[in-house]
């Protein structure tokens, strides 16, 4: 705080450039850059008066039993300061206060605490004890200079602000919290995309189609997928690179594709080289990524087994574009468990909102499309080993937990049945305004078909079923009628 007392008289003919005193030296800022406050100790500083001991902290006319005064001049300056510090850190007397002259009529104080400074030993700095984060220190000076520094505040104002960088850290974060509380599956993303590979111009794959006929692949995927009724909208695309090995002629032609004159043609290619510092030729194959999301999120049902149980009640199949959905249920049977656990009546309103309800989850492992090959195909999941894990679990008497993409936010209201359905936390982040309408659709949507007009897409005998039988680069089709799916 800034002291209020008479300066003392100057000394006649006193040449204060040979005179040193002791001096303040700012070590660390405080946390609100307050060191350039009036009342805050700053470079520059003269130290007029030091009290150490149990009754430092109360006022000079305080007369503490363990409170030990020391005035200028101070005998062997710093070095005599520091054996002052050194003996009352050794006695456990760290509580000081140091009283300043700043020009000829301010004064100020600070209360700190001594420590010893990082790296030294046998040295000590003070620590304020009202902000940890400033320090300081002693230093000899002659007065002269020391005057030099207190009218030059303004200007080191402006050299500390040009010097001040923001620091960065690390916070702990409980992740495994978070992902329980505020993911709609625990543990699982809702980030969903399909990563497409461009298709290869040749039998070897050593050439490819541009990116431009990749993205064209994607757009296509995805209206195709809208048309169909899957109840998708778009996010967000990108390119994703992929090291490959080349030889030969495409070696030559892409490892020299990095002239200044091919470089604007960079940015349409699906396939450019290099050659590494080992003389191999390295390719990057372009890949497009497209990120997509439910209309309106995904909803739990949890499909609960019974012992007299024979079926489950529900048909599945799969949309040419790799999309698992329900195909049929089972009408007239009340005691299925696609009628007790809601599953049968989302299907019938999807069916009459001209969508298919997809099913984007068992068991929480995503069963979505996530992949096309160079050779075109779409790696997704195959309808028969799910339909036979689905059989699997009323054989086992296990429940079943299965995640459907909605259209209409409304439709798992308290209103509607309740137990059956198993609401799953909604994503903390809004939609875009055209996603959170499901009437209200983008220019990125396809209009469903009107209810009058056959879909093809949505009838269930002309669905067209393929199977993954050989990895990525075969995909045979079949034809299944729905009562060969069902579970």
């Amino acid at each position: 705080m800034t002291m209020d007392r008479n300066s003392p008289p100057e000394t006649p003919g006193r040449d204060s450039k040979s005179i040193l005193v002791l001096s303040i030296e700012c070590l660390k800022g405080t946390s609100k850059a307050d060191e350039w406050k009036v009342d805050m100790l700053q470079t520059g500083d003269i130290v007029e008066e030091i009290l150490i001991g149990s009754g430092s902290s109360s006022s000079s006319s305080s007369s503490g039993s363990g409170l030990t005064r020391y005035k200028a001049p101070f005998k062997n300056g710093k070095s005599g300061v520091q054996k002052i510090l050194h003996n009352s850190f050794k006695n456990k007397e760290t509580s000081i206060v140091v009283r300043v002259r700043r020009g000829g009529e301010e004064f100020a104080e600070l209360h700190a605490c001594v420590v010893p400074e990082s790296g030294y030993k046998n040295k000590y700095v003070l620590r304020s004890i009202a902000d940890p984060n400033y320090s300081v220190g002693f230093t000899d000076r002659s007065e002269a200079e020391c005057f030099e520094l207190q009218a030059s505040r303004s200007s080191r104002i402006v050299s500390a602000l040009q010097r001040a960088k923001l620091q960065d850290g690390y916070v702990g974060y409980p992740w495994e919290k978070r992902m329980q509380e505020f993911l709609n599956v625990p543990n699982s993303s809702s980030f969903l995309s399909l990563l497409l590979l461009p298709k290869a111009s040749d039998r070897v794959a050593s050439r490819y189609n541009d990116l431009a006929d990749t993205l064209a692949r994607a757009n296509a995927w995805l209206h195709a997928s809208q048309a169909s009724g899957v109840p998708i909208v778009f996010m967000n695309i990108q390119t994703e690179s992929l090291l490959t090995k080349i030889s030969g002629e495409t070696a030559s032609s892409t490892v020299n594709a990095g002239s200044l004159s091919d470089l604007s043609n960079l940015a349409h290619v699906s396939l450019y080289g290099f050659e590494d510092y080992h003389g191999v030729d390295i390719g990057v194959v372009r890949a497009v990524r497209l990120w997509y999301a439910p209309l309106c999120g995904e909803f739990a049902i949890e499909v609960k087994i019974q012992e007299d149980d024979t079926k489950l009640g529900f048909a599945i199949s799969r949309t040419e574009e790799g999309f698992i959905f329900i195909s049929s249920v089972m009408d007239g049977d009340e005691n299925a468990p696609s009628t007790r656990s809601g599953l049968s009546n989302l299907y019938k309103e999807a069916k009459s909102a001209s969508r298919l309800l997809v099913v984007s989850r068992v068991s929480n492992e995503k069963v979505l499309p996530w992949m096309v090959s160079s050779t075109g195909a779409v790696r997704c999941f195959d309808t028969v080993s799910l339909s036979q894990k689905l059989s699997l679990h009323r054989h086992a008497k296990v429940p079943i937990l299965i995640h459907v993409f909605l259209w209409d936010r409304t439709l798992p209201s308290p209103s509607a049945g309740s137990a059956r359905f198993k609401p799953v936390s909604p994503p903390v982040l809004a939609f875009p305004p055209e996603i959170q309408l499901a009437h209200q659709l983008s220019q990125n949507q396809i209009l469903p078909l009107p209810a009058d007009v056959p879909n093809e897409a949505v009838n269930e005998a002309e669905v067209r079923l393929d199977r993954d039988t050989a990895g990525e680069a075969s995909f045979r089709f079949h034809d299944f009628s729905p009562p060969n799916n069902w579970v």
